[in-house]
């Protein structure tokens, strides 16, 4: 472990310190971002009123939407000559969420970073290739700094020209790999290309993927396709990037790290706090943030959290995988559908590949759901019946699944996009 004392302290400790950590952050809200001190004045919260945990509860939620409202620089808790870095996320559904860091935050980051690193195995002898991209967004240089503070080896490949992605983890022996779970895929299917078996010509060992949901099918193609250890980290922009949760080598979970990040789950209708094993809404309250700290932070990340002990010895609370988001859920012929269950039905499925889209679309007054997948071997589009069989099977597995009937496209091998980023899952026709 990282930092052995923190990881492994006792639950009683831990949440003393929490709400040491929580009265602070309050205060700290109050006293340097005018937003807070109006949310927090209109609803009564002062730090005094903060007796137990479950006092929280009466703290406003914050929502994406206040920091774009906010933007740039509105929810900042230093002044400019103390914020040392500035990321943001892509804006593509409006204007980006901005965030910025002091010393101390970068500090506390990277060792959240190391934490999760050191969880999965990875150690000072390893050389890990970041496939991510650099710049504002926070993936690259949130895993880059906390890996180097491990003492392992960094190659800053940064995202795009996976031939040369390929060629470096070859030529130089890399062991870990970092990369949305979609790019590790094709980076598998461009070293087959290139006639590079990933078993016999690379030396991988652990993969540290992030920045998109990745089911246990999904995880598993990337293990066999890379001939690695593949494990989920989780974190967001608003919260400071990667480094709010990760698995262990026992991946019955991602740990989150509790005395940086307070962990709630609420019902996202109603916003009642739901009883610790139900699943949810996942709300995080940063403890240790100055640059921005976020008061019940709401992520849309449909999740649970597990209070249990660990097999590996560590403390901190584990939240599941994610299942889906709020906002990418679709409503189906009245029928809720996350991106995440067509996922688990389609990957590794007898011969077709592991990328897909889904096309809505509304006819009448009712929207659709198209599941296009591409084929391994495009000889079998000259088979009609083979096709038509094909076609039944995954309608027929889709349906079992979800509970609905949907339109199933099967496409030439390598026609649906693929993306050094978040892959483009859901292509929504319904506004054309």
């Amino acid at each position: 472990m990282f930092q052995k004392d923190l990881e492994t302290m006792p639950r009683r400790e831990l949440e003393a310190l929490q709400l040491e950590r929580l009265k602070w952050t309050v205060g700290f809200c109050r006293d340097n971002i005018p937003f807070y001190r109006e949310r927090l004045d209109k609803a009564g919260v002062t730090p005094e009123r903060l007796k137990v945990l479950s006092d929280i509860q009466y703290i406003p939620f914050t929502t994406k939407d206040d920091i774009r409202d906010t933007y740039p620089f509105g929810m900042f808790g230093r002044p400019r000559k103390d914020i040392v870095r500035i990321h943001a996320s892509s804006g593509t559904t409006g204007k980006p969420t901005v965030v910025g860091y002091t010393k101390h935050d970068l500090e506390i980051w990277s060792d959240c970073i190391a934490r999760l690193c050191a969880a999965v195995g990875v150690t000072d002898e390893d050389m890990v290739q970041i496939s991510f991209g650099y710049g504002l967004f926070t993936g690259a240089l949130g895993l880059h700094y906390g890996l180097e503070k491990l003492g392992a080896a960094v190659v800053p490949a940064s995202s795009g020209n996976t031939q040369k992605q390929v060629m470096l983890l070859k030529d130089f022996g890399v062991t870990g790999l970092v990369s949305t779970p979609s790019y590790a895929l094709y980076i598998a299917e461009v070293a087959r290309d290139m006639g590079v078996d990933p078993e016999k010509d690379l030396q991988l060992r652990v993969g540290l993927f992030g920045s998109e949901g990745c089911t246990l099918e999904m995880r598993d193609q990337i293990e066999r396709d890379l001939s690695l250890f593949a494990t989920d980290n989780y974190g967001m922009s608003e919260l400071g990037g990667p480094g709010v949760s990760g698995e262990c080598r026992f991946r019955q979970g991602l740990h989150v790290n509790e005395d940086h990040y307070l962990p709630e789950i609420i019902d996202p209708k109603t916003g009642e706090v739901l009883p610790a094993g139900e699943a949810g809404e996942l709300v995080v309250t940063t403890l240790t943030r100055e640059g921005i700290p976020m008061l019940r932070y709401r992520t849309k990340d449909i999740t649970r959290l597990n209070y249990e002990p660990c097999e590996c010895g560590r403390t901190f609370c584990r939240m599941d995988k994610t299942r889906g988001r709020t906002d990418d859920m679709l409503k189906i012929r009245g029928v809720n559908v996350f991106p995440s269950q067509i996922e688990s039905v389609l990957v590794g499925m007898d011969k077709i590949g592991p990328h897909y889209q889904l096309v809505v679309r509304r006819e009448g007054v009712m929207d659709t759901l198209e599941v296009r997948v591409e084929l391994i071997d495009g000889s079998l589009l000259e088979d009609y019946s083979g096709l038509e069989q094909l076609q039944k099977q995954v309608r027929a597995s889709l349906k079992t699944v979800l509970g609905i009937d949907c339109r199933v496209s099967l496409a030439d091998p390598r026609s649906i996009e693929r993306t050094a980023g978040k892959a483009k899952r859901i292509v929504d026709l319904r506004n054309q």
